[in-house]
């Protein structure tokens, strides 16, 4: 099977796809904060705020959803969050570090034990 040629138009599209994956805005925790809360205070509409912003409707919805929702867990009492990626990994190289130490420290007592009894003798 032959593939089939580019067009200009098909190349064209792709680099439009491109550009625009790379041109795409993204948010700080505390813009997004900031963002819903004007909203939330209703001063303007949402259609307003989110064109002054940038941003489509239904984004501003989701971050809305998310800090409400956010919100009435921490109130609620959960006080538990996501681990971030740096933190998980730190986490685990300090348990390979300390099952490492552990390791260490069973070989270590096994030999004294064998050192202790006379390990090879016969006992009578």
């Amino acid at each position: 099977m032959m593939k089939k040629p580019e067009t200009s138009k098909d190349a064209a599209d792709k680099l439009v796809k491109s550009i625009r994956r790379k041109a795409r805005q993204t948010y700080s925790a505390e813009e997004k904060i900031r963002i819903v809360l004007a909203g939330l205070r209703g001063e303007e509409s949402i259609s307003v705020l989110c064109r002054r912003e940038g941003i489509a409707e239904s984004l501003y919805y989701s971050w809305s959803k998310e800090f409400l929702e956010a919100g009435k867990r921490r109130l609620s009492g959960d006080t538990a969050r996501q681990a971030t990626s740096p933190e998980v990994k730190d986490l685990r190289s300090e348990s390979l570090a300390l099952k490492e130490c552990v390791a260490d420290l069973t070989l270590e007592n096994r030999l004294l034990k064998k050192s202790m009894t006379g390990a090879g003798e016969v006992e009578e």
